[in-house]
């Protein structure tokens, strides 16, 4: 009686890691209703115009994972309280069942290549410079990767952001420089150029589903397109003994609130601090 009340408690605990770890899952997608608010783990509001298959691709995998996880801990389970009685036959040695082997290589391999084929369209999309700086319907916008709006510098610990010149020149002397803060037109493909000053880094906004590496020596095409507002910029590397505080913010705004911003930008530029003095004096 005694081995048996230990062998049903021990399945019970056992039982509760999948009941608990679908729960947490489940309950951070509602927070407020099934799960404290400020526990609330799951994806911000999307608002970039390929956010829905980052989301979509996520859920995808999310499912493979929660069903593959609930059936072996179901099978452990079951295993724990079946052979937990005490037996006085010896045990029972085997080498391996082929049939079931080829079955645990074979679904896994089926399962990744639902994955693969899923987000050929998304990765084209995202990474391919060839649909870089296009509206949703294909028509081409104002920047592309030969012709980026801006280029963006990760160092330890900040982020700049240097706009061309009129000509669109990045080497010349009336490059406008923006350090954490990020200005970009609403409701535009926006391409930037990615860059690192030194370590590796990762331009991180997760309202846009936009996650991309600043690798040292090499320049990077990145592109959104996303609604109005202000996004928190992090970096998703570890990077350093600040890390921590490589924030900055995306600032979506109106197109021609855009323009106007930039055109004070280079008028304070042009003015070489002669209009601080003036307002001084």
């Amino acid at each position: 009686m005694k081995e048996l009340v230990l062998r049903i408690a021990t399945t019970i605990l056992f039982l509760l890691v999948p009941i608990l770890g679908v729960w947490t899952f489940v309950g951070s997608a509602y927070p407020g209703k099934w799960w404290p608010e400020v526990y609330a783990a799951w994806f911000p509001e999307n608002v970039s115009t390929y956010g829905p298959k980052i989301d979509q691709l996520f859920n995808l995998i999310l499912w493979m994972v929660g069903i593959t996880f609930v059936l072996t801990e179901g099978i452990l389970v079951w295993c724990i309280f079946w052979y937990g009685k005490p037996r006085k036959s010896k045990a029972w040695f085997s080498h391996g069942n082929h049939k079931l082997e080829l079955i645990w290589t074979a679904v896994p391999s089926v399962l990744l290549l639902i994955i693969a084929f899923s987000q050929m369209g998304a990765w084209a999309e995202i990474k391919f410079t060839s649909h870089m700086g296009k509206f949703p319907d294909g028509t081409e916008g104002p920047y592309s990767a030969e012709q980026p709006l801006m280029e963006v510098y990760a160092s330890q610990f900040d982020w700049r952001a240097r706009y061309a010149d009129p000509s669109g020149n990045f080497d010349g002397v009336d490059v406008i420089e923006s350090a954490y803060d990020i200005y970009v037109p609403a409701d535009t493909p926006v391409v930037f150029h990615l860059k690192s000053r030194d370590v590796l880094h990762a331009f991180f906004v997760p309202q846009f589903r936009l996650k991309q590496d600043a690798v040292p020596g090499l320049t990077i095409p990145v592109w959104f397109q996303a609604e109005e507002g202000s996004y928190d910029l992090i970096c998703a590397e570890l990077c350093g003994w600040g890390h921590y505080k490589m924030a900055g913010r995306v600032h979506v705004i109106p197109k021609d609130e855009f323009e106007r911003w930039l055109a004070d930008q280079r008028d304070a530029l042009y003015s070489n601090g002669t209009d601080d003095l003036a307002e001084a004096d």
